[in-house]
This record gives C-alpha cells, structure tokens and sequence, in this order.
C-alpha cells in the first residue's frame, strides 16, 4: 500500500486512472491499526480497480484541512478526481466492500 504526502496527493490520487481509497490515518490512533490489515487485503484483492493508499494526517496536514477530515480513521473514495464518499471509523472487510464497491473499475482481463 502506498502512502502519499500532500506534494504528492494530486498526482497519486487525483489524476489517477482508477478509483482510489484514501486512508486518512496516524500511528497512534488505535482503529487506525485494526482497519490496516483490511485494507491491505482489499489492496491485493482489488489490484487493478481500486487503488489504497496511506496519508500520515501527522506528517501531512494541508489536504486532511482541506477536505475537512476531524477524525481518524477517514476513508474517502475519488474518482475522476472528486472524493465520492466518505465515512468516518473502523470498517469491518464486508462494510469495506459495501463502501467501495460502487465505485470500483471495471476488472480487466
């Protein structure tokens, strides 16, 4: 899973080719740590029509501000480079899917 800066947010997330999960998190938040093994999980799972990637909201504060995220964990959905959903907390791997499923590429062959 990629981790991405607010330098690098545009490039990685916006202008991406496919659907990408952001996962506003910071290494002492706790619910932080429990969604992390689901997320890479769905990262190898959905390779290809989804990407996930990591922000550090401690390291990098200019875009969480900007989107307004005041918790952690956020998860938030861009596509076509607008976020498209959002939710706040620790998903469980089927509420992930729900979440995501929606706005995930089409699988190629």
């Amino acid at each position: 899973m990629q981790a991405v800066t607010d330098a690098s947010f545009k490039t990685d997330v916006l202008e991406s080719g496919v659907p990408v999960l952001v996962d506003f998190w910071a290494p002492w938040c706790g619910p932080c740590r429990a969604v992390a093994p689901v997320l890479d999980q769905l990262d190898a799972e959905l390779a290809g029509r989804l990407k996930i990637v990591k922000m550090n909201v401690d390291e990098n504060q200019q875009i969480p501000g900007a989107l307004g995220v005041r918790s952690i964990p956020t998860l938030v959905v861009f596509k076509d480079g607008k976020a498209v959903e959002g939710a706040v907390g620790a998903l469980s791997k089927a509420q992930m899917l729900e979440f995501v499923g929606p706005h995930l590429a089409a699988p190629t062959a």
